[in-house]
C-alpha cells in the first residue's frame, strides 16, 4: 500500500516506538494514520494482532533510579510517555526491574491508541515510503517490500544481527520442592521473593552445558551464515554455553546474591525465572535466548533441576533483525538526513532495548510535531539518557555501527566524579533530570495530565 493523503501525518508501524509515536502526535492536535500489517501480514516472532506487543521478554528492564534503564524511565516519565504509563498499570513482580503481563500491556496500549480522536489505525502493509511527513517505525522485523524500498533510500545494504527470544513455561509445573523463590540479594518486594529460582551443582550445571553445547539448533539459511552476527546484548544461551565451560556460570546463570534454602549455601549456578504474566501461570526463563530446535529445548532445559517436568507455553526462537546505518543517515533529531519530515525510530535506528524503543518513538514523534508547526526538532543534552543514545547512533563509527542500548558509559563524564560506583551512578541521574528539566523549561506532565487520559 502506498499511503497518499496530504492531510494526514503517517506512522509506519504498530510496536513500541510507533504507538508512543503516534500517541505524541495526536496528543499534539496531528491527525495522523497509523499503520501496523498485522493481523493482514504477521511476523515470525508475533502471536497477536495487539499493538505494541513485546516479543522477547517481558521486562523493561531496571526501575531502579540510579541504573541507566531506570533514568532512561525516568525520563520517559518527565515527558509524558504513554507506553511507560501503560507498563505500569500492567506491572507484574520482578525485584528492582520493570516486568509486564504482556496481554495486559499490549491490551492497554492498543484501547488508548483506538479511542484517541486523531489517531486513525489501519490494519495493512506499507510497501512504499509515504511521500507525506512520516515516521518510520516498523522495527527489527520490517517486511522485505518496504525494506527494499528503505534500502534503495539509503543507496546501501541494511547492517543485521540476530535477536532470540526466550521460552515460557507454566509456572505449575515447576518443581517448588527444589526451586525456590528469592531476589538477589532481597531486593524483591514481597518476602519470598520475585523470582523462581533453580539452582544448580557443579556436577549438574557441567552435564547441563554439555548437552546444551551438543543440542540441535535451527540452522540459518545459505546466505545467513557467510556473515551471521549476535547482538551481544541477546545471545542464545548456546552461543554463551560455547564461549567456555564456565561463561553461563558467570553470566545468565550467575549465582550471586542467592542462596539455597535447602543447603543454606549459594548454588554453583541459577537459572532465575520471571513472572510473565499478571495471573503469575507463567514464567519465562531469564536470560535464556535461544535457537535450539524445539524438540531440544524441551529435553535439555529439563535437565534444569526443578523443570524436569516443566510445560512449556512457548518456545525460544530467533530472527534476522535489521537496522539502518544511523550515522550515515539519520540527525540526533531521528530525521532522515535527507528529507527533514521523514523520521526513523526504534530498533530500526540501532537502539536497543524496550525503553529505548519507546524513548526514539516519544522523541521522533514530538519533533515531526514540532516540524509539523514550524519549530526547529529538539536535539536533547547530551547529559540525558535519551539525549546521549540519539547522540551515539548518529555519532558512532559507521564502519563498525551496533546497536546501543541506555548504559552510563555513553554520558559524558561528570566535572567532579565520586569516588564510589553507586554514588557516580546517582550524580549522573540526578544531572541528567536536571538537564532534562531545564531543557523543557521544567514542564513536566502533572499527575492530573497523565498519559492515559484523552
Amino acid at each position: 500500500m502506498q499511503p497518499s493523503n496530504n492531510k494526514y501525518v503517517h506512522v509506519v508501524g504498530g510496536g513500541l516506538a510507533g504507538s508512543e509515536a503516534a500517541w505524541q502526535l495526536a496528543q499534539r492536535g496531528i491527525s495522523m494514520r497509523l499503520y501496523e500489517m498485522r493481523p493482514e501480514r504477521t511476523t515470525p516472532a508475533h502471536v497477536s494482532d495487539r499493538l505494541a506487543e513485546l516479543v522477547c521478554s517481558n521486562s523493561l528492564g531496571s526501575n531502579l533510579p540510579d541504573r541507566a534503564p531506570g533514568l532512561l524511565k525516568n525520563e520517559l516519565r518527565r515527558l509524558g510517555s504513554l507506553l511507560l504509563a501503560c507498563a505500569e498499570e500492567a506491572t507484574v513482580p520482578a525485584g528492582g526491574a520493570l516486568a509486564v503481563d504482556r496481554d495486559i500491556f499490549a491490551q492497554s496500549v492498543t484501547d488508548a491508541i483506538k479511542q484517541h480522536p486523531q489517531i486513525t489505525l489501519i490494519r495493512t502493509e506499507v510497501t512504499e515510503i509515504p511521500n507525506e511527513p512520516c515516521i518510520i517505525a516498523t522495527g527489527p522485523l520490517t517486511a522485505e517490500t518496504l525494506a527494499g524500498k528503505i534500502a534503495q533510500l539509503v543507496g546501501e545494504e541494511y547492517l543485521y544481527f540476530y535477536d532470540a527470544i526466550a521460552p515460557t513455561v507454566h509456572a505449575d509445573t515447576i518443581d517448588m520442592s527444589i526451586a525456590f523463590r528469592a531476589s538477589r540479594y532481597e531486593r524483591g518486594e514481597q518476602d519470598e521473593g520475585d523470582y523462581i529460582n533453580c539452582p544448580m551443582n557443579r556436577e549438574e550445571y557441567e552435564a547441563f552445558v554439555t548437552a546444551l553445547r551438543e543440542a540441535e539448533i535451527i540452522a540459518l539459511r545459505d546466505f545467513e551464515r557467510e556473515d551471521p552476527r549476535f547482538f551481544e546484548g541477546c545471545l542464545p544461551v548456546e552461543q554463551i554455553a560455547a564461549r567456555g565451560p564456565d561463561s553461563l556460570a558467570f553470566g545468565p546463570m550467575r549465582p550471586v546474591g542467592l542462596r539455597d534454602p535447602r543447603t543454606g549455601r549459594r548454588p554453583f549456578a541459577v537459572l532465575q525465572l520471571r513472572q510473565d504474566n499478571l495471573a503469575g501461570t507463567l514464567y519465562n526463563l531469564v536470560g535464556f535466548q535461544t535457537n535450539l530446535r524445539w524438540g531440544e529445548q524441551r529435553r535439555v532445559f529439563r535437565m534444569i533441576p526443578g523443570l524436569e517436568n516443566a510445560e512449556f507455553a512457548r518456545y525460544g526462537m530467533m530472527h534476522r533483525n535489521t537496522f539502518l546505518n544511523a550515522p550515515l543517515h539519520l540527525h540526533p533529531t531521528l530525521q532522515f538526513r535527507d528529507r527533514d519530515n521523514l523520521f526513523f525510530a526504534g530498533q530500526i535506528t540501532g537502539v536497543e532495548g524496550y525503553a529505548g524503543n519507546i524513548a526514539t518513538g516519544l522523541l521522533a514523534g514530538i519533533n515531526l510535531a514540532r516540524v509539523m508547526a514550524g519549530q526547529a526538532p529538539y536535539v536533547l543534552p547530551e547529559t540525558t539518557m535519551l539525549g546521549a543514545l540519539c547522540h551515539y547512533i548518529t555519532h558512532a563509527d559507521p564502519d563498525d555501527f551496533q546497536p546501543m542500548k541506555a548504559n552510563f558509559g555513553i554520558l559524558p563524564p561528570l566535572d567532579r566524579p565520586p569516588k564510589g560506583k553507586r554514588e557516580r551512578k546517582a550524580a549522573y541521574a540526578t544531572r541528567a533530570l536536571a538537564d532534562l528539566d531545564a531543557f523543557m523549561g521544567n514542564k513536566q506532565p502533572s499527575s492530573a495530565e497523565s498519559p492515559l487520559q484523552l
